[in-house]
């Protein structure tokens, strides 16, 4: 394990994400600023991605990835600086699909694969669990469905298009963005 020291995600792009968003009318019925919004969850999902990448090629141990994942995700789950609510509020939509990018990499990393059910039954799971009010379980059970998006099972987004809106269809949407960082890890430019 003596790959060079790889830098995977900064605070500074994230705050060059929040600076842009700032500086920024934000519609999210509209299609550019939806896309904004879409772009800086999924390059965090690509350094989440690469971690994970490192971490089964063992270019970092346990402990590395565990402690990098950790930091991205203290760096992302922070509260943003902002004066506008509205934008607190799609900022904090973003945070929460990728909770469960988080909790499933962990899982993985310190667990590996989830192998009681498929992605679809555990999103099923999860929905239900939702609906029981039971969120931490619905949240096990989303990022049991992730180990399993990580070990390469597709996660059809039809799984939840029936769904009423909630935490468990964010979570998911968060690991659609995983799912494709993992197929593509290609970096998104934080500027136009």
């Amino acid at each position: 394990m003596s790959a060079p020291e790889e830098e995977f995600y900064s605070e500074e792009r994230w705050q060059n994400w929040l600076d842009r968003l700032r500086d920024e009318e934000i519609d999210p019925e509209d299609e550019d600023s939806a896309r904004l919004l879409l772009n800086l969850q999924d390059d965090v999902a690509i350094a989440v991605a690469k971690i994970i990448k490192a971490y089964e090629d063992d270019d970092i141990d346990e402990d590395e990835a565990m402690t990098e994942l950790a930091d991205i995700r203290e760096v992302v789950l922070s509260e943003p600086d902002f004066d506008d609510e509205d934008k607190v509020m799609l900022v904090d939509g973003v945070q929460t699909s990728l909770v469960c990018v988080f909790y499933s990499s962990e899982q993985f990393v310190a667990d590996g694969v989830a192998d009681e059910a498929s992605v679809e039954e555990y999103v099923d799971a999860a929905v239900a669990a939702e609906a029981d009010e039971d969120l931490d379980r619905a949240l096990g059970l989303s990022a049991c469905a992730g180990t399993r998006v990580i070990d390469g099972e597709e996660l059809d987004m039809s799984v939840i298009e029936d769904v009423e809106y909630g935490l468990v269809t964010e979570w998911v949407n968060g690991l659609d963005s995983l799912q494709s960082a993992l197929s593509d890890p290609e970096v998104i430019e934080d500027d136009d």
